[in-house]
């Protein structure tokens, strides 16, 4: 059993029983009784309230109401926390804006320095903008839950996406692109990509990309893509 693993274990273990001790989580986890105590050690550094009661009857207890503070979330995860609370503001219908971005900035404060630097380079990616009212929302989709760990991939390491694409009369495309940013127009979302067999850039609407995969023999360059001026980068977003 992985560190991971075992610190959940425990976690489960203390929140089910309410009391247990070392010597018993230890024989249920299959760890020694020194490895347990570094376990309880670490999990309260998460922010877990563990409380040890010496002798007869005692033992350790977790604190009902506790919970984790340390984030353990993935790039991609935080992500689309923060591109759902980002469409949410641009269509303007987010009442607790301000309570939500304070807990997306603790979240992002409790990552590791590598994932923020990730964090920020896939942000640069996002741009925001409001879809014109003559737009037919009748054919609309459901995005496939595979785009944005591929798009997290592509996007950071600059490899080219390769995707099957619908159109919208329904005609199926093979499509190898280099994408170049994110586009929300609520409720809307946009792939922007330089297309290297159009020689030019194209949107993609991501509720008709289907099939995502990068490749990663295919690396890159960033361009300049030119947006109109009613479309801007998500850091610039009004709060």
């Amino acid at each position: 059993m992985n560190v991971r693993l075992r610190h959940d274990a425990i976690v489960r273990s203390l929140r089910r029983n309410g009391t247990s001790t070392v010597a018993a989580l230890a024989e249920e986890v299959g760890a020694s009784r020194r490895t347990v105590l570094r376990d309880i050690s670490a999990l309260r550094d998460e922010g877990f309230v563990i409380h040890s009661e010496p002798g007869r009857g005692g033992g350790l207890q977790l604190d009902p109401l506790s919970i984790q503070t340390t984030a353990r979330l993935s790039v991609s995860e935080v992500f689309a926390l923060l591109i759902c609370v980002a469409s949410m503001r641009a269509a303007g219908n987010l009442p607790f804006s301000g309570l939500a971005d304070a807990g997306l900035a603790k979240i992002e404060k409790a990552l590791p320095p590598d994932k923020v630097r990730d964090l920020r380079r896939f942000l640069d990616c996002l741009y925001v903008g409001q879809l014109a009212p003559q737009v037919d929302l009748s054919t609309m989709g459901v995005m496939d839950p595979m785009l944005l760990p591929a798009f997290e991939t592509a996007f950071l390491q600059r490899l080219h996406l390769r995707f099957e694409y619908r159109d919208a009369k329904g005609n199926l495309s093979h499509r190898d692109v280099e994408p170049q940013a994110m586009l929300i127009l609520p409720p809307l979302w946009y792939l922007v990509a330089w297309d290297p067999a159009r020689d030019d850039f194209r949107h993609f609407r991501m509720d008709r990309i289907s099939r995502p995969e990068f490749i990663e023999d295919k690396p890159f360059r960033r361009r300049h893509v030119p947006f109109p001026d009613d479309v801007y980068p998500i850091h610039d977003l009004p709060r």
